[in-house]
């Protein structure tokens, strides 16, 4: 059973990470270690739900970017395509090859590694495109770098952005894409995963515990509307380093935890 704060807490991590390229699933994974919650059909839909509370937050930050046109969907459509594929192809297996808390400490150690030297390693360039500018095989090889956050442990939408930069994407223009291919991506997530709990969804939704799912929506939601903003500055500014580091210092941390238990 997962009490108010715990709730607020879980809505909290999901509305910090979902957006930042240090992996929100994994968070939310050791969360629910750190606060012993036990493993039940209510908190993975929880977990689902208030993934559902960050992304409509992109909705509402960019409603003006969705209403300007149907090619920018042709372009969020060819870049989840990949992840539809693969996901149906490979989901379970990666599941069952790579899982544990150890591995989510070895995964945020080395894509820290990974996010300290990203930046010497992108393209650079004088002209770099806006999301208007991109091709429908630049779209989808975002699609594809996505693919990648299947592994547990790497971020989605530091997959996407750097995919986003490799193909030539300015870095507010990278970051604005991986939020707006977030909503596609996370909604078809979202989907499968309820059709999982099918039979209990009107139980979750309208019963005893259902406030739970909407006190964690809500705070998911409000805490990713302050995310995304600063994300953005952020990652124009300083690029991806400050995220390397703070993913190597939790990545130790946790092998730290799991040491001492």
């Amino acid at each position: 059973m997962i009490e108010i704060l715990q709730a607020i807490l879980l809505g909290l991590v999901e509305g910090l990470t979902e957006f930042l390229p240090i992996s929100s699933t994994a968070h939310l994974i050791i969360s629910e270690y750190l606060l012993k919650l036990p493993s039940s059909d209510f908190l993975n839909f929880f977990t689902v739900f208030i993934q559902l509370g960050a992304i409509s937050a992109v909705a509402l930050l960019y409603y003006k970017r969705l209403l300007s046109g149907l090619n920018l969907y042709y372009y969020l459509l060819s870049s989840f395509i990949p992840a539809v594929i693969l996901g149906l192809l490979l989901d379970d297996m990666l599941e069952a090859l790579f899982q544990g808390y150890w591995f989510i400490a070895g995964s945020w150690i080395i894509g820290g590694l990974i996010l300290i030297k990203i930046d010497t390693w992108l393209p650079s360039t004088s002209q770099d495109q806006e999301i208007s500018q991109i091709s429908y095989p630049q779209a989808i090889k975002i699609g594809f770098y996505q693919c990648i956050a299947m592994i547990p442990g790497v971020s989605r939408s530091g997959a996407t952005i750097i995919g986003g930069r490799m193909v030539g994407l300015s870095h507010a223009s990278a970051v604005e894409y991986s939020f707006l291919l977030g909503i596609p991506t996370i909604l078809g997530a979202s989907a499968k995963k309820m059709l999982d709990y099918k039979e209990h969804v009107s139980e979750f939704l309208f019963g005893e515990q259902s406030i739970l799912l909407y006190i964690g929506f809500t705070v998911s939601f409000l805490v990713a509307l302050l995310t995304i903003k600063w994300m953005v500055g952020l990652v124009t500014r300083f690029g991806f380093k400050y995220f390397g580091y703070y993913r190597i210092i939790v990545g130790l941390l946790l092998l730290i935890i799991l040491a001492w238990k």
